[in-house]
């Protein structure tokens, strides 16, 4: 009878530990890069860039051929990865204005930006904190501006408002504080902090071990100035390579933490970017700050032994916002928010597929500087909103839908432009008038989603506005001084 019972605890003993083991809280770690774009790393490159630890990681985790940021540039993409919704919902279009460029070459009076999330928009950290989870950022925050630049609801809050236990910034000579911006030269053995941050991470695992920990790792390279250690540029002579590559480095500090601390079965880790690079992104066209395929479409990664399939690959949609649910389902952890994204469980677990069909892109406003291959020679984005639905992707811009007929002079105003991404991935043929049922339909679609997240359409006429204003020339020192500027943003 003794040994029946023992061999009865025993078996109870190990259902239980496999039942845990089943529902255990994983750690989710996101490593996120800044200005890197979708060729900016060695295994979507054919090796032009050097990234041998991302490189192996895309061996042995998934790799994702279609992910997209939910915005073009920073701030915006930050807001939307953070809360979990489009950029209508929280007003984050652009990095501090919306009205960036000459004045008189704008149709429309843009909407007006914010600066941050609201404190009171709960976040996946605020989510995760609330479901037991130990909360850390490190890194650039850039949701943040004391009062905000324009009037629509202030600058944001800080991270340590929106559910971090920790938050540390650094370039790599000691702590910043909170919420501070701008670029400064770290030492020589850490130019860009991306050693410092990626060393503060581990710390932080390491010391919640023992319970679920988040990990908002978001560093501040490649982004310029481009930094690297002197010992990396006498093997890569290219500086924006070369800082690349020390990134690439300082990821692998975090995955050897992870394993040393026996936690790579325990731990999700997803790596991408917040924009498209500011190189060439060819075959793709345009880079940061368009919505053209270069400027949204971001390397990504999730790697998790055991649970996501070793070199596999998805060229499933997928996007930022969708961060939130999917760590939420992961951690049983609950929201009352209406979040935009859905799980990528049944991606990550290869157990299904996503319900939605279609993603969308909203930017109310202007970004100056032109891209390569770009529609407009003065501006980078102009009032936009974009769909992906499949194959198809369309850009509907609002100058010409709000002033030029709309949808009865959709033929001839220029307002639509469509590509099938499946035959021409770099958006060279606009398709618009040879496949006019689709165009509608996808329009109608779009319209759509703008009533149900209340997107804001500019229709205000710029009075500014001058069709045969030519740009003013400037100066050597003017471009440099704008460029060295403009780079931050």
């Amino acid at each position: 009878m003794k040994k029946i019972t023992k061999y009865l605890t025993g078996m109870m003993l190990a259902i239980a530990i496999t039942a845990n083991a089943e529902t255990e809280k994983p750690n989710i770690v996101v490593i996120y890069a800044d200005d890197l774009g979708y060729k900016d790393v060695g295994y979507q490159s054919d090796g032009e860039y050097q990234t041998p630890v991302l490189d192996q990681l895309a061996k042995e985790g998934m790799v994702f051929t279609d992910a997209y940021t939910n915005a073009a540039n920073c701030q915006p993409a930050r807001a939307c990865l953070l809360s979990g919704n489009y950029t209508p919902r929280h007003h984050v279009f652009a990095v501090h204005s919306t009205s960036r460029g000459p004045k008189n070459k704008m149709r429309l009076i843009p909407i007006p930006n914010r600066d941050g999330l609201a404190e009171k928009d709960e976040t996946i950290a605020d989510a995760l904190k609330k479901a037991g989870y130990a909360t850390g950022h490190f890194g650039k925050w850039h949701l943040y501006s004391k009062g905000g630049s324009e009037s629509k609801g202030g600058g944001g809050a800080l991270p340590s408002k929106q559910g971090f236990d920790v938050t540390y910034d650094s370039f790599g000579n000691g702590p910043l504080a909170e919420g501070a911006k701008g670029n400064q030269k770290g030492p020589e053995s850490d130019p860009k902090g991306v050693f410092d941050l990626s060393k503060q991470a581990c710390d932080f695992m390491e010391k919640n071990k023992e319970k679920p920990f988040f990990v908002y790792l978001a560093h501040h390279a490649p982004h310029g100035p481009y930094q690297a250690r002197n010992s990396t540029r006498e093997k890569i002579s290219d500086l924006y390579k070369a800082c690349i590559y020390d990134m690439d480095a300082s990821v692998g500090r975090v995955l050897k933490k992870i394993k040393d601390l026996g936690l790579e079965k325990k731990t999700l880790v997803i790596f991408t970017s917040d924009n498209g690079g500011t190189r060439s992104q060819e075959p793709l066209r345009g880079n940061k700050g368009s919505y053209y395929e270069g400027g949204i479409r971001e390397p990504m990664i999730a790697f998790w032994p055991g649970v996501i399939k070793s070199g596999s690959q998805c060229s499933v949609p997928v996007m930022q916002a969708d961060y939130f649910p999917t760590f939420i389902d992961l951690a049983g952890a609950k929201t009352e928010k209406e979040l935009d994204g859905e799980s990528l469980v049944p991606l990550l677990k290869q157990s299904g597929e996503l319900k939605r069909k279609s993603i969308f892109w909203h930017m109310p406003g202007y970004l100056d500087k032109p891209v390569k291959r770009g529609r407009d020679k003065t501006f980078r984005t102009r009032p936009v909103t974009v769909m992906r639905k499949g194959r198809w992707k369309l850009h509907l811009y609002l100058e010409e839908w709000v002033l030029d007929g709309g949808k009865g002079a959709i033929a001839t105003n220029n307002a639509v432009e469509l590509y099938d991404l499946e035959s021409d991935l770099g958006e060279h043929k606009n398709v618009a008038n040879e496949n006019p049922e689709l165009r509608d339909a996808l329009v109608r679609e779009l319209v759509t989603w703008h009533g149900v997240v209340e997107a804001p359409i500019p229709t205000e006429k710029n009075p500014e506005y001058d069709p045969n204003a030519t740009a003013k020339k400037k100066s050597k020192k003017d471009k440099k001084n704008k460029k060295s500027k403009k780079e931050n943003q």
